[in-house]
């Protein structure tokens, strides 16, 4: 079964997802999973909780990588 994510626009027009779980922002920027979690703890980086799936908005991991 696949799952539908919301994507929304990016000012290129390419469409990005709004959010991204754990594992896909690891492939996405090369930081380990344990990094990204320390990331979340100090506050660095943002998450979203639904259900017991932890989300991170894609514009947060924009502004860390600074892209």
């Amino acid at each position: 079964m696949s799952r539908a994510t919301a994507v929304a626009p990016a000012a290129s027009g390419t469409i990005e997802p709004l959010t991204v779980r754990i594992a896909t922002a690891v492939q996405l920027t090369g930081i380990s999973r344990s990094r990204l979690y320390e990331l979340i703890q100090s506050g660095d980086l943002e998450t979203v909780k639904v259900g017991r799936s932890t989300l991170i908005p894609f514009k947060s991991l924009r502004t860390l990588t600074g892209t």
